[in-house]
């Protein structure tokens, strides 16, 4: 019999598949398709008018007209004059009061209504309530602060009436005062949301065991509570600041002009045309903006804790 050796050959290799590489990259794709408005957007209304604002803030400005030759006279004048340098600092000095007052006064309101409130709905109407003068508008309560503030408004009748002043306070009226006191209402809400948020986050179980070790309550906000905390008073920091930083209207009604912030500078410089003048001071309230962000952004790692 005749016997016959059969070679064995191996099986031919499977294919690697591509339906994994090509779901990736279907996805890339849909991901770039959503954030592509989000990109265009920014990029038309965001990024090219600052560029366009810092290239007129060096062309040349005359009395009468504005001609697209470099120089950087606008600059000098800017840095030069001591009215544009005191607008400045009285901008950083009113940012930094405002900043002050509204963490004083919202964090005590964010603290109850995000740590001692636990019932959502309650919690929720609370957080309306605070919102409630943004129903109207800001004009409107801008200038509602005036006959509050005046000689014979509703502050000094009240003060007079209950004797603990024998004359009007005249400084609650068109001075530094009364635009910190109105910025600082405005703004306070932007302050309470952030911190409420995340005060409403902390697991009640942490709080209960460090009373059962024994900790007080100013321990416990010391080292928990604030801590913990800290992302949303970043959060309400940065709305409170960009908002207060590119002010006008609240300094022009409440200080009779008295006050000059750097937004009132482009205000009329854009006003009188002179844009190269404008665009100096808007290039200079951007990057202060910038700066001051980046800071805060330093304070907590938000994209960790939120």
């Amino acid at each position: 019999m005749d016997m016959i050796v059969g070679t064995t050959t191996a099986a031919p290799a499977e294919p690697v598949t591509k339906a994994p590489v090509e779901a990736a990259t279907a996805r890339s794709r849909t991901a770039y398709w959503l954030i592509a408005p989000g990109v265009i957007w920014m990029a038309l209304f965001l990024v090219l008018p600052i560029l366009m604002m810092i290239y007129v803030s060096f062309w040349t400005q005359t009395t009468f007209k504005i001609e697209p030759k470099l120089t950087l006279q606008s600059w000098q004048n800017f840095f030069s004059s001591d009215t544009y340098l005191s607008a400045l600092w009285t901008t950083i000095r009113i940012w930094l009061t405002v900043l002050v007052c509204t963490l004083v006064v919202g964090y005590p309101t964010a603290l109850f209504v995000g740590l001692f409130v636990r019932n959502k709905t309650l919690q929720t109407a609370l957080l309306v309530v605070c919102v409630i003068p943004f129903w109207t508008s800001f004009l409107i309560r801008v200038l509602a602060w005036r006959p509050m503030l005046g000689k014979e408004g509703g502050i000094n009748l009240v003060l007079q009436g209950l004797h603990i002043t024998t004359a009007p306070i005249e400084a609650l009226l068109f001075t530094e005062l009364s635009v910190i006191i109105g910025m600082t209402q405005i703004y306070c809400v932007f302050m309470v949301g952030p911190i409420a948020f995340m005060l409403s986050r902390i697991d009640p179980c942490i709080i209960e065991a460090a009373r059962d070790l024994g900790a007080s309550f100013w321990r416990i906000l010391r080292t928990i509570i604030i801590p913990l905390s800290m992302p949303g008073v970043v959060v309400g920091a940065i709305f409170v600041s960009v908002m207060v930083l590119g002010e006008f209207a609240t300094s022009a009604a409440l200080s009779g002009r008295k006050v000059n912030l750097l937004g009132n500078i482009i205000v009329t410089q854009v006003g009188s045309l002179k844009w190269a003048f404008a665009a100096v001071a808007g290039v200079v309230l951007t990057v202060l903006m910038g700066l001051i962000v980046a800071a805060l952004l330093r304070v907590a790692d938000l994209k960790r804790e939120l």
